[in-house]
């Protein structure tokens, strides 16, 4: 028996507008318009929350949320993500004023309807994600989702483990609240320097600096190298590249797209 909503769903879409849901299912990927038809009438197609379950329906792809299995379609070509390597003395943002160097510098003239989803500071390093997708965006920046977010930071000083389990369990107090580091993993140390490994979910202005400068540890160097299931790979400082389906998909999982 078809839902009751795939009814009114239909009367709303069956009209002269719009792209065939089955075409804009074969365009995302799930196979020949055949095999689309399919997952159609086996009830697993939602378009605004709405189940459609007969064939002939219309849909804005631009305007209407559309899923399969309860997982946000992509289709090839209508949004872009990059995973972008930001180095030093780089601005995160589209344009200065005051002539810096900026994330628009890197991309170019190529994506004009992308922006970042967060920020680094001037003087750190590492992955930005950068999306033309205003839902995604959202969701990501949302502190609701809390996305973890992987650094490596190099401090001044010998850090101890002692340390690294107290900002953990025990957290430190700034001067808006108290904060705890998800995870802490010493990597390296020299006779001046420690490099950790650190994981949070936080996305406050500098706040692994802000963390380490109160136990006594100002941070060197600062390379942020994942953002929840994105990992900043093989891209050099300067440079960018585009994500695949599959790792569109993993985030849109992770922030409940």
């Amino acid at each position: 028996m078809p839902h009751p909503y795939s009814r009114a769903l239909r009367a709303h879409t069956a009209s002269d507008e719009g792209i065939r849901l089955q075409k804009v299912l074969a365009q995302a990927g799930f196979g020949s318009r055949r095999k689309c038809e399919q997952i159609i009438t086996e009830g697993r197609v939602e378009v605004d929350g709405a189940l459609v379950t007969e064939l002939g329906s219309r849909v804005d792809p631009d305007k209407q949320q559309i899923r399969v299995d309860g997982s946000r379609i992509h289709i090839s070509g209508r949004h872009v993500t990059l995973a972008l390597n930001k180095p030093r003395k780089v601005l995160s943002a589209m344009d200065d004023p005051k002539g810096r160097y900026t994330l628009r510098d890197i991309i170019g003239d190529g994506y004009e309807r992308v922006f970042h989803m967060g920020r680094l500071d001037y003087d750190s390093e590492g992955l930005i994600l950068m999306t033309d997708d205003g839902e995604l965006a959202q969701h990501v920046m949302h502190p609701k989702y809390e996305v973890e977010k992987t650094y490596i930071a190099t401090v001044r000083g010998k850090l101890s483990g002692s340390i690294c389990r107290r900002l953990v369990t025990q957290g430190v107090l700034l001067n808006d609240g108290l904060i705890k580091l998800d995870r802490c993993a010493i990597v390296d140390r020299s006779r001046e320097h420690t490099m950790v490994k650190v994981v949070l979910h936080s996305g406050k202005n500098r706040i692994v600096r802000r963390i380490f400068d109160a136990v006594g540890f100002p941070v060197a160097r600062l390379v942020r190298t994942q953002i929840g299931p994105i990992r900043l790979g093989e891209v050099k400082p300067g440079s960018y590249r585009v994500l695949s389906r599959a790792e569109i998909m993993a985030l849109d999982k992770e922030v409940g797209l």
